[in-house]
């Protein structure tokens, strides 16, 4: 067996950590900073919410973030990308370059470039730094009581815990319009770079909602914590109106490696059941 982790230890060096992060919120915090405070989260993260193992699921995923990040990272992060087994539709970002995207969403992404605007879109919430901006504003009220109770057991938090199993719902608080309009257009950006067609955003953003009309339930995460309607699918369509036809002819929709991937997603063992939140 594994020793056990110094927890109070670790919540030690996260409060110190996020000190550091809300002394002044005029005051932005390095990027060291940043890495090591999003560190912190994913480990935390990674050893409470059930991820997917898989070799050929993980590196088709990585493979593709890394595709994304190389094109609109400026700053040299070194990024990465996890699967998370839920079947809640919803994905996440962690300041310093991790991204969590959870295996209901991937199920509802019919082609690869539906799925490239989701990751792209979370990149661009870590590369306008919204992710550290949304930490601070959340530690500015709750004192940090929010993230030592969600991401680690020294409060032995029930809530906290299901927060955790549900993928992320709680991690944050939810994105301002502004954030979520700036970070779908560095979205439709980014996928242009890569060689992507944009058109995957507004795509996905139909498919959201018109599930939420049909199975609210399965979205709730999605939702939570980021504002999305109508308005958005045509900001986007406008921002790609921007492209000139040459600009946007060739550009990737599938690939053949997705849909494998997608296969063999969807041929694992279903996701487990949340744990309900202790009474």
């Amino acid at each position: 067996m594994s020793p056990r982790p110094d927890l109070n230890s670790h919540a030690a060096r996260l409060t110190a950590l996020l000190g550091l992060a809300i002394t002044s919120l005029s005051c932005a915090i390095s990027q060291q900073q940043e890495v090591e405070l999003g560190a912190s989260y994913a480990t935390q993260i990674d050893s409470q919410l059930p991820l997917i193992r898989d070799t050929r699921v993980v590196s088709y995923i990585t493979a593709l973030g890394n595709q994304l990040a190389a094109v609109t990272d400026t700053r040299g992060l070194t990024w990465h990308f996890a699967v998370v087994d839920s079947k809640e539709v919803n994905a996440f970002a962690v300041p310093g370059g991790w991204v969590y995207v959870n295996r209901g969403l991937i199920a509802r992404a019919q082609t690869m470039n539906e799925l490239a605007g989701v990751l792209g879109h979370e990149i661009g919430h870590i590369t306008l730094r919204h992710t550290v901006d949304q930490m601070q504003q959340s530690q500015k009220v709750n004192g940090g009581l929010m993230a030592l109770c969600t991401l680690t057991k020294v409060c032995d938090s029930g809530a906290g815990q299901a927060a955790i199993n549900l993928g992320g719902t709680a991690l944050f608080a939810k994105y301002s319009r502004d954030d979520e309009a700036q970070a779908d257009e560095e979205g439709v950006a980014t996928l242009v770079k890569a060689r992507i067609d944009p058109n995957g955003i507004p795509w996905m953003f139909r498919i959201l909602l018109a599930e939420r009309q049909s199975n609210p339930s399965a979205v709730d995460a999605f939702f939570a914590t980021h504002p999305l309607e109508e308005s958005r699918i045509a900001a986007t369509l406008k921002q790609i109106a921007v492209y000139t036809p040459a600009q946007l002819k060739g550009l990737q929709v599938d690939s053949d490696a997705y849909q494998a991937m997608r296969r063999r997603l969807n041929a694992l063992p279903p996701s487990p059941t949340p744990k309900p939140a202790a009474k």
